[in-house]
């Protein structure tokens, strides 16, 4: 388990000094946990001894041991695929059957790691049309970005996809008003181009943004009002983005669904301008 799925799962027991912690911690994390005892005490204005029972409280031996865990969860999110098949075990059986079994398993982990309550938090902040929604994903995972925008725009009107070059944002940025959601889909290797943008949107224009990462965490996520951590490790030479796919389609439909007079209108509209188009087509 990650340190923050440590901190998260330990939230119920903590003492109000140590949710104090928790909160400076996952605020900026996993970089807020790489300072120095002393200086996270001062960040967090708790006292040392408080940070080593916290850290014994979510099942760690010592602030070492804690900083060697955040250190190796940054070093899986630069990992390359040549690394991660270096390391990968072997199929079991059918190829097929045992890629689905991994797939599926990630699945498991992304349920787990994505809560009810966030599941429909993000949903209101996607399916509120009094805000504009803008999205972008990685170089792979654009692709999922693309699609979830696509039955977003059925659903509801000012949503948003950015194009891929860098040159255009400042376009996008500058309709961005306080309030409007920037969704953003980054994976291991993360895009520093992405993180810019991020704070960018937040820092300048007000902008809410929520992540879709992977469980090591997007430096994106620093800036993000809402973050989604996806299970991707397929223990294969490619992550499995099955899990990212299917929680693009639970948003998708969920905001379909709960705003369904709306989303039937605007369908029935679309289909009324495809069908005079194929029409006229000569």
């Amino acid at each position: 388990m990650s340190v923050r799925g440590r901190i998260e799962s330990t939230a119920s027991k903590l003492t109000a000094s140590e949710r104090k912690l928790a909160a400076a911690l996952l605020s900026d994390y996993p970089y807020a946990g790489l300072e120095t005892i002393q200086d996270l005490a001062t960040r967090a204005e708790v006292s040392a001894p408080s940070i080593s029972r916290f850290v014994a409280k979510i099942g760690l031996s010592g602030y070492q041991e804690f900083q060697r865990r955040l250190i190796s969860e940054l070093k899986e999110g630069n990992r390359s695929p040549v690394e991660v098949h270096g390391t990968g075990r072997a199929v079991d059986g059918g190829y097929l059957a045992d890629f689905i079994a991994r797939a599926t398993a990630q699945m498991a982990v992304s349920g787990e790691a994505i809560t009810e309550d966030q599941f429909e938090r993000v949903c209101e902040l996607l399916g509120d049309s009094r805000h504009g929604v803008y999205m972008l994903g990685g170089r792979v995972t654009n692709t999922i970005a693309r699609y979830l925008s696509f039955h977003l725009r059925q659903a509801r009107k000012g949503v948003y996809h950015l194009p891929s070059d860098p040159e255009t944002w400042p376009e996008y940025l500058l309709r961005m008003r306080p309030g409007d959601v920037l969704f953003l889909i980054d994976f291991r290797r993360y895009q520093s181009s992405l993180a810019r943008l991020a704070e960018t949107a937040s820092a300048e224009r007000g902008a809410r943004v929520v992540l879709m990462t992977d469980t090591w965490l997007s430096p994106i996520a620093r800036h993000a009002a809402e973050v989604m951590p996806v299970g991707i490790a397929s223990g294969t030479l490619w992550d499995t983005y099955t899990p990212a796919l299917a929680v693009a389609e639970a948003v998708a439909t969920r905001i379909a669904e709960t705003h369904w007079d709306q989303t039937k209108t605007r369908i029935e509209a679309w289909d009324r301008v495809r069908t005079t188009e194929r029409e006229t087509t000569p």
